[in-house]
């Protein structure tokens, strides 16, 4: 094993289970048992969350609505209440606190944990997060699943292996094993773009990955080889954050032609608005403030703001808000040859791209 940092942390990642689904099917009997979208059924729908039930015929989360009712024709769809999810989040995080303030949520449904130096002076990690898991259980009725491990890297990947309801520990001399087997495209901040770019040059497995020296993975991928590197090894150092940068979501939409008539550029702000509340959803990040973006076609840009004293509940309101922040801006001096939408002001998400979050060392600890 390579030489072990002086300093040791014990970490836990906690993820609920198909959180805004299970939500509904918990306030909703009538729902149990039976294949749940959070998200919209229509047309333009997509899907923000699915229940376990549906997720048995294929549907997933950021799927088309229509594509998810041909592969379920029974599933029923919801609208999302971020009232209740967001309730639900902090009796979640009371819980966590009971053990730790050293706490790095990544939104509603998942955060890290540090839990080295913990409230009750409690030394297994794996006991910790048993509790954690009987508490939410008890409290909120919903399930969690939890990873435990000496690194953020490892404790994000062993949350998901034993889903739903389940509790994976690996400590760090399993760490080079644990990650030889991990398919690449599941290790946080590879996306479909770099799976295929790795899959190109062979590489599908942890130990594909670390076969590659790292100054071959440079020549491919640049500052991005040393992740790469030291994620097949099951190496990171980073810390949990306890407190997290705000952050912004945005959709916006290039015009083959520009557009200056105000029926045709409502209604493309409509399909720019049903994708950010989709893709909102589904990253748990909905915010206070949404900004419009105007292209003009000689390329000057105009943006307007409105800050509200609460994070909107619906697709709809949104729709309406940002329809009166562009009809605010008509008539336009030419026509636009781009629009977008976004929100900032988010919850504390903290969504982190590990790629570019660079994670050298390996960690030892007793975590049981």
């Amino acid at each position: 094993m390579d030489a072990l940092l002086s300093t040791s942390r014990k970490i836990i990642h906690v993820d609920m289970d198909a959180f805004f689904a299970s939500v509904e099917q918990r306030d909703n009997p009538a729902l149990r048992g039976l294949p749940v979208a959070v998200g919209g059924g229509g047309p333009r729908g997509v899907v923000a969350a699915a229940s376990y039930e549906a997720r048995v015929f294929g549907v997933r989360s950021a799927m088309p609505g229509g594509q998810a009712r041909r592969l379920c024709p029974d599933l029923i769809f919801v609208s999302g209440r971020f009232d209740a999810y967001r309730a639900v989040s902090a009796q979640v995080r009371a819980i966590f606190e009971r053990f730790t303030d050293v706490i790095q949520p990544l939104s509603l449904d998942e955060a890290y944990l540090d839990v080295t130096r913990n409230k009750l002076g409690i030394s297994s990690a794996t006991y910790i997060a048993q509790e954690i898991r009987r508490l939410i259980r008890e409290e909120t009725g919903l399930t969690a699943s939890a990873g435990v491990s000496c690194n953020k890297l490892l404790a994000k990947l062993a949350s998901d292996q034993n889903k739903p309801d389940g509790l994976c520990l690996v400590r760090p001399e399993e760490a080079e094993a644990f990650m030889a087997a991990m398919p690449v495209r599941r290790i946080p901040g590879v996306g479909p773009v770099t799976t295929r770019r790795l899959a190109a040059l062979g590489i599908e497995t942890g130990a594909d990955l670390s076969a590659w020296p790292l100054a071959a993975l440079e020549r491919h991928f640049g500052r991005s080889a040393q992740f790469f590197h030291d994620a097949a090894r099951g190496r990171d150092d980073r810390p949990v954050r306890e407190r997290w940068e705000r952050k912004s979501i945005s959709v916006e939409d290039t015009f083959g032609s520009d557009i200056g008539e105000e029926r045709a550029l409502v209604t493309e702000l409509d399909r720019i608005a049903q994708r950010l509340w989709s893709r909102a959803l589904a990253s748990h990040a909905v915010g206070r403030t949404i900004t419009l973006k105007i292209k003009l076609g000689d390329f000057r840009i105009l943006t307007r703001s409105r800050t509200l004293p609460a994070a909107l509940d619906s697709e709809t309101d949104l729709m309406e808000t940002a329809r009166a922040l562009l009809r605010a801006q008509l008539p336009l001096p030419m026509g636009a040859r781009l629009l977008g939408l976004g929100f900032s002001n988010l919850p504390g998400e903290d969504r982190e791209n590990a790629a570019n979050d660079p994670a050298p060392s390996q960690l030892s600890l007793a975590l049981a």
